[in-house]
């Protein structure tokens, strides 16, 4: 076990350790711009326009001469970030913890998925390659960020902190995502009277996400500090696919942390399905316009702040665990709900929106303070290396439920309805878990509630 890289914080150097999770805050405040305003907002349909001005008669483009239908290519372009992050993101990890220097590699990812935003200002004309490289360079990029930015967690917060920590940096997150998305819609929806067409107020909106995303990097990259570990072993980077096959042994002797993982799995990916499959939904099913869904977008944003610290609260007073398992009840009512919702009717959609905001940071960031609490000192990066391919990498299973519910039923209504499958399954592994009895199999001491 390495000595100087422990998996609680020094309760001897208070200062120091808020120092640290004020600038840790500041990472989530910095790219989570990407994920509201990029991802979820302006570039599919903008990615998506410049492939079909690129495409042929029948409504394909071309890339390395694939026949790839235009409206396909994001996607496509997703899903290929995906799949080159779960490949680096457990080598990043493993370098890390090997080596102790977590903050170059946040740096190099930070500043990788940022500057590959901020070149997203070029896209025009037809240039439909080109965005899809940097979204698949940026998208990854952040994945891989934030298994190095997780694993700081453990390292600068108490068992007892943790819960709390985790949800300001969320908390910190929707913030940005919100401020940032309210001077998007402005320039976007006023173009005209600043002089701007419609696709560089976009283009605009889009690489200045990249350049927010890097000047808060800043912060957490000054504040941050790497911890020691021994000497010895070998290299990170001639042994990052041994160490790879090691960490997937090692997890295999923490039973425990391993069904957390998988309950996380499965409820994250009806969560993560929701949230970007709402807006499809809103549209096709209930024939709303673009600017109730971006407005939506916008409150889910607003509201998801006071939920991840409300929530915060609550697991102070009875466990995260058990907080995880009240939202993830109320993830399956807010599905009930939309399946009843009238169509054009956008202030229900809103209600709905609103309810979607208050459980969705608590979810996310009490499992991720609970799973730290469940990895073996010195294995932090290692381990949520693995943590953020269930959040990222694995999100494949729930979107492709929702697409066959749909080809099966021709009804989005009993799409959106097939994924309570996820919260109950989710909801059943979790409270199975015994997460006292996994945080001292790891070697962690127990929080007095947890």
């Amino acid at each position: 076990m390495s000595t100087g890289t422990t998996g609680t914080a020094d309760p001897a150097g208070t200062a120091g350790r808020r120092r640290e999770q004020r600038g840790w805050y500041f990472y989530d405040f910095a790219c989570s711009v990407y994920s509201t305003s990029v991802l979820t907002v302006f570039l599919g349909p903008y990615l998506t326009s410049i492939a079909k001005a690129a495409a042929d008669a029948e409504g394909f483009v071309h890339p390395l001469g694939i026949p790839v239908r235009a409206g396909s290519l994001f996607a496509y372009a997703v899903s290929a970030s995906i799949v080159v992050a779960v490949v680096v993101m457990p080598v990043v990890g493993a370098a890390a913890d090997r080596t102790g220097r977590k903050k170059p590699l946040l740096a190099a990812a930070a500043y990788t998925g940022a500057t590959a935003t901020a070149c997203m200002f070029f896209l025009d004309g037809q240039r439909y390659l080109l965005g899809a490289f940097l979204l698949i360079v940026a998208n990854a990029s952040i994945s891989v960020s934030m298994a190095l930015y997780n694993a700081y967690l453990p390292q600068i917060a108490t068992p007892e902190e943790r819960d709390a920590v985790s949800s300001r940096g969320w908390a910190f997150g929707y913030t940005s995502g919100a401020f940032v998305l309210v001077l998007n819609l402005v320039l976007y929806t006023g173009h005209d009277s600043f002089g701007l067409s419609e696709s560089d107020a976009v283009r605009i909106c889009i690489a200045s996400a990249g350049v927010w995303w890097g000047a808060f990097a800043l912060v957490p990259l000054r504040r941050l500090r790497d911890r020691r570990v021994e000497p010895g072993g070998d290299g990170a980077v001639g042994s990052g696919w041994r160490q790879l096959r090691a960490t997937l042994r090692d997890m295999r002797r923490h039973p425990l942390t391993l069904s957390f993982l998988l309950a996380y799995l499965v409820y994250n990916d009806g969560i993560q399905t929701v949230i970007s499959q709402a807006s499809l939904y809103g549209s096709e099913e209930l024939g709303l316009d673009q600017t109730t869904l971006i407005t939506a977008v916008l409150l889910v944003q607003v509201l998801a702040v006071a939920g991840a610290l409300g929530m915060g609260r609550l697991a102070r007073l009875y466990g995260a665990k058990r907080t995880i398992l009240v939202s993830l009840a109320a993830w399956t009512l807010i599905l009930a709900a939309a399946y009843v919702l009238p169509s054009d009717t956008p202030v229900f959609f809103y209600v709905l929106a609103a309810a979607i905001g208050l459980v969705m940071g608590g979810s996310q960031a009490l499992s991720r303070s609970l799973f730290s609490h469940l990895i073996p000192r010195g294995k932090e990066a290692e381990y949520f290396s693995a943590y953020e391919m269930s959040d990222r990498g694995l999100s494949w299973l729930g979107p492709l439920v929702f697409g066959l519910g749909y080809q099966l039923t021709d009804s989005y209504r009993d799409a959106i309805l097939s994924l309570v499958l996820f919260f109950a399954v989710g909801s059943v592994l979790l409270a199975r878990v015994p997460v006292r009895a996994a945080v001292a199999a790891a070697g962690n001491p127990v929080p007095e509630r947890i």
